[in-house]
């Protein structure tokens, strides 16, 4: 597998870094091993005066028949923001395997429906079943995906439970 890695306004962490990035590639390979290349950039481009330095990590990773490109909310914490983006990572990769393998999970038994609202500012949106109840659901509660890459169309399974203002998703699991 081909890997590069970039670090920028970091010179002063730079060793430290390649070494963490290069131990989450490997681990990356344990869930799918057949990665062709993988791009890394790591960079503190953002400084706020109120904040301090956000630090931002981009993955590209290239498989066979897909290419992926995994970016997760900076951090002020540099561990943080790179143990994050490979989390995000190993999901995206997983995921693919398993649509790949054709070991697509089912969870039987669970009700489903489909994502018709995202107020992703605000942390929730709406699932409708196919009998028509709309079931709010809180960032939180979803399990196999960042909420941020949830969109609107998308076929959900989840756990029903009674909130204060009506039905309400417990969990909220995306259908591969």
């Amino acid at each position: 597998m081909k890997l590069q890695i970039t670090v920028r306004n970091l010179e002063h962490l730079d060793r430290m870094i390649r070494e963490e990035v290069r131990k989450r590639v490997e681990k990356l390979e344990t869930y799918y091993d057949q990665i062709m290349s993988c791009r890394v950039v790591v960079e503190a481009p953002h400084h706020h005066h109120h904040e301090g330095v956000l630090y931002n990590v981009v993955i590209e990773i290239r498989v066979p028949g897909a290419e992926f490109v995994v970016k997760h909310q900076p951090s002020e914490e540099i561990d943080v923001s790179i143990r994050n983006a490979f989390d995000a990572a190993r999901c995206r990769l997983e995921d693919y395997a398993r649509q790949h393998r054709g070991a697509v999970k089912h969870h039987e038994g669970l009700p489903h429906g489909e994502i018709t609202a995202l107020l992703s500012d605000k942390g929730y949106g709406f699932l409708t079943t196919p009998d028509g109840l709309e079931i709010y659901f809180h960032e939180h509660s979803v399990i196999n995906c960042d909420f941020e890459h949830l969109k609107v169309g998308m076929k959900v399974r989840f756990a029903e439970e009674q909130g204060e203002k009506g039905p309400q998703a417990s969990s909220v699991t995306v259908m591969d």
